[in-house]
């Protein structure tokens, strides 16, 4: 048997604040909050890692003393389900993410964010419904 992705960990200075633009972007909710540590996680699968079978991964938000100094090895891809891709950015513009450059150009279909935090992030051209 393999292992299955459920959840992803977040180092950040400030857990609430972030966990409340990542529960707008994805529509979560907290499911847990302690000793500066929050994990938000989708309310259609509010069992998480103990469901059978796959299930949206959790976010768990850390506070950590250290600043972000460097572009992501690891980032998100978003795929917006109910609108096209500029709206969707300007969606999450207007919840406090910004333009980011990771030197991606300008000829792809995606679009370089960046969380409050500076985490960057992908807001891809694809539709998928929801």
């Amino acid at each position: 048997m393999a292992s299955k992705f459920t959840e992803l960990a977040i180092d950040c200075a400030d857990p609430a604040g972030l966990a409340r633009f990542w529960c707008a972007v994805l529509d979560y909710e907290v499911q847990d909050e302690h000793d500066g540590v929050v994990t938000i996680g989708s309310p259609l699968v509010p069992e998480g890692k103990n469901h059978p079978g796959p299930v949206p991964p959790t976010l768990t938000f850390a506070r950590v003393p250290e600043r972000k100094t460097l572009k992501n090895r690891l980032h998100l891809d978003l795929n917006p389900t109910d609108r096209e891709q500029d709206e969707e950015v300007r969606r999450l513009l207007d919840l406090g993410a910004r333009h980011a450059d990771v030197g991606q150009g300008d000829e792809n279909s995606w679009v370089v964010l960046a969380d409050p935090e500076g985490n960057e992030f992908c807001v891809l051209a694809s539709r998928v419904r929801g």
